[in-house]
């Protein structure tokens, strides 16, 4: 399941809607979204992104939320390590062979340290920064908000 699944999935279930209704609303097949709420489906396009926030009534920071978490919901990521450190090179390819022995607090705690890092590097001036990031929460933060509260 990627991000954005994830989310729809849960705005969907929060909202009482079934899968085909929720595909009705969409206009496409209940196996469509399926496969778009597991991440069968790579990433979602930008209006595929704007008919799923039209067909879940959801606006401002919901909408928002969902907009980026397309974006970061490629199931199959391709990271570009050319002109990068030979570390970089050797993370990703580390992160790429064992990302699926990793268990669900590992990747967190992975995740947690991207996030700290992304942060402190945002926070310096641009003149000092390779290049600009923007910090981001995790995209799991509301799933872990909604689940604890």
């Amino acid at each position: 399941m990627t991000p954005f699944g994830a989310r729809v999935r849960l705005i969907r279930q929060d909202q009482g809607l079934s899968l085909q209704d929720f595909a009705r609303r969409l206009g496409v097949s209940s196996a469509y979204v399926s496969a778009l709420e597991h991440g069968r489906r790579g990433r979602p396009t930008f209006a595929l992104v704007q008919a799923v926030i039209h067909a879940l009534g959801v606006i401002w920071d919901d909408a928002d939320e969902l907009v980026r978490l397309a974006d970061l919901s490629d199931p199959r990521a391709v990271i570009d390590t050319a002109g990068l450190e030979p570390a970089a090179t050797y993370l990703a390819n580390r992160l790429a062979r064992d990302i699926r022995v990793l268990d669900a607090q590992t990747i967190a705690r992975l995740t947690d340290l991207l996030e700290t890092a992304t942060l402190e590097k945002s926070s310096m001036p641009k003149s000092s920064m390779q290049t600009s990031s923007t910090p981001r929460l995790s995209p799991f933060a509301a799933t872990k908000k909604h689940e604890n509260g």
